[in-house]
């Protein structure tokens, strides 16, 4: 199956988890720490923020964990739901809503995050900043797999390369 990661801060519901009854003993710094230690093994993170639970409900903490795939996000909160991960106590995970009636701009990634997300997706060396130009694409109805028709396209590389930021 074919799996588009934008390139673009994660936002919305699918790629995002809630996670609740945390416990108050260990500070936020540390339950942040343990919850990416977690969390990390289903996918690369955007970000673990956590928050302290309101002065009305119990004592202790619930967290905001973005990922850049709802893929990995899915896996994560089936694998992690009713679970205990670090602390002696199940912990609720959910995914996240979205709203579909409210619009909202697509923000591009920084440099830094581009290059963490093509690092973890294509490997160290396996991705370059030159502009390449798909010279020839075309996927007719001919009871192909998409999978088997993306691999037949053709690339033909251009002589110019993007200017160095740094």
């Amino acid at each position: 199956m074919l799996h588009l990661v934008p390139f673009a801060v994660p936002f919305g519901g699918d790629e995002s988890l809630l996670v609740w009854e945390l416990s108050s003993r260990p500070t936020a710094e540390a339950l942040q720490r343990s919850l990416f230690t977690v969390f990390s093994r289903f996918g690369l993170l955007y970000s673990v923020r956590v928050f302290p639970n309101a002065t009305v409900a119990s004592s202790g903490f619930f967290a905001i964990i973005k990922f850049y795939s709802a893929r990995d996000a899915h896996r994560a909160q089936k694998a992690c739901n009713q679970k205990q991960l670090f602390q002696t106590s199940p912990v609720k995970v959910h995914l996240g809503t979205r709203h579909k009636a409210v619009q909202h701009n697509t923000l591009a990634l920084n440099r830094s995050r581009c290059q963490e997300l093509a690092n973890y997706y294509f490997g160290f060396h396996g991705w370059s900043k030159r502009i390449i130009k798909v010279s020839y694409f075309s996927c007719q109805p001919c009871g192909q797999r998409e999978e088997e028709c993306l691999s037949d396209f053709s690339f033909q590389e251009e002589v110019f390369r993007l200017p160095e930021l740094d």
